[in-house]
C-alpha cells in the first residue's frame, strides 16, 4: 500500500501532484472509497461525516477532487456484511479517503471490520489519510490525542510506519498545537515523529518517507 498521510486532505498543488504521482494517473481516471468512521467518535460526527462524503468540507478538501468514482466504506458495518459485499469493491478501488475524527476510534474500527488484515494485500492502493486517518499508520498516538478509549485501553495504532504525526501544528483554532507541545509529545513517544501543518503530508512508498509541503513541518526525535 502507497500512503499519502495528510493533516488537512489534498490541500495545494505539491500534495495533488504528489497524489497523482502514487496513483499513476489523473484523479479523473481512478477510483475512490470515502472511509468517515473516525468522525463517529466525536460529538457531531454524523455531520462531520455527511460534509467529508458529499464534499462539503473545504478545509480537508479529499472527496472534491474530481474522482471517476466515490463510494462511501464505513468501517462500522463491515462486520455485519458479508465479505463479498465489499472486499471485490475494496480491491478494484485505486484510493482510499479516510477522514479525521477520533484516531483510537477509527485504529479500533479498522482492526474490528477486517480491513486492518487486507492492507498488506493492497500493493497498489492509495490510502491518503486526513489528520486521523493518518495518525493511525504510527506504532502510538501518544495519550494526548486518546479521547474514545479502546478496549485494549492503550494509545497503540496500526505501526505500518514507524513515526508518528502530530497533525494541524499552529492551526488558528487550536491554540495548544504548537511545537513545544509537539516536542513534549515527541519525547514521551521516544520514536521518530513529524509535527506537521495543514499544508504538509508524508508520502510514504515501500517504507520510504517524503515530506511533501508547502508550508511548516519539523521531524521530532530523529
Amino acid at each position: 500500500m502507497k500512503l499519502l498521510l495528510t493533516s488537512a486532505g489534498i490541500k495545494n498543488p505539491s500534495i495533488e501532484a504528489a497524489l497523482v504521482g502514487l496513483l499513476g494517473k489523473p484523479t479523473a481516471a481512478a477510483n475512490a472509497l470515502c472511509v468517515p468512521t473516525a468522525s463517529y467518535g466525536m460529538k457531531g460526527g454524523a455531520m462531520s461525516a455527511w460534509k467529508l462524503a458529499t464534499g462539503r468540507e473545504p478545509h480537508t478538501p479529499a472527496v472534491e477532487l474530481g474522482w471517476r468514482s466515490v463510494g462511501l466504506l464505513e468501517l462500522t458495518a463491515l462486520p455485519s456484511v458479508d465479505e463479498d459485499h465489499w472486499v471485490p469493491l475494496l480491491r478494484d478501488t485505486d484510493v482510499l479517503l479516510v477522514g479525521g475524527g477520533d484516531p483510537m476510534f477509527l485504529c479500533h474500527w479498522v482492526r474490528q471490520s477486517g480491513l486492518a488484515d487486507l492492507l498488506p494485500t493492497l500493493h497498489e492502493t492509495v490510502w491518503v489519510g486526513i489528520s486521523a486517518g493518518s495518525m493511525i499508520m504510527a506504532p502510538r498516538i501518544g495519550e494526548e490525542f486518546v479521547g474514545w478509549r479502546a478496549p485494549s485501553g492503550t494509545d497503540e495504532a496500526l505501526g505500518l510506519v514507524d513515526f508518528a504525526i502530530f497533525p494541524h501544528l499552529d492551526h488558528p483554532d487550536l491554540p495548544h498545537n504548537r511545537l513545544d507541545v509537539a516536542e513534549r509529545w515527541a519525547a514521551k513517544l521516544g520514536s521518530p515523529a513529524y509535527a506537521i501543518d495543514d499544508d504538509t503530508a508524508i508520502e510514504v512508498v515501500d517504507g520510504a518517507a517524503r515530506v511533501v509541503s508547502e508550508g511548516s513541518w519539523h521531524l521530532l526525535n530523529a
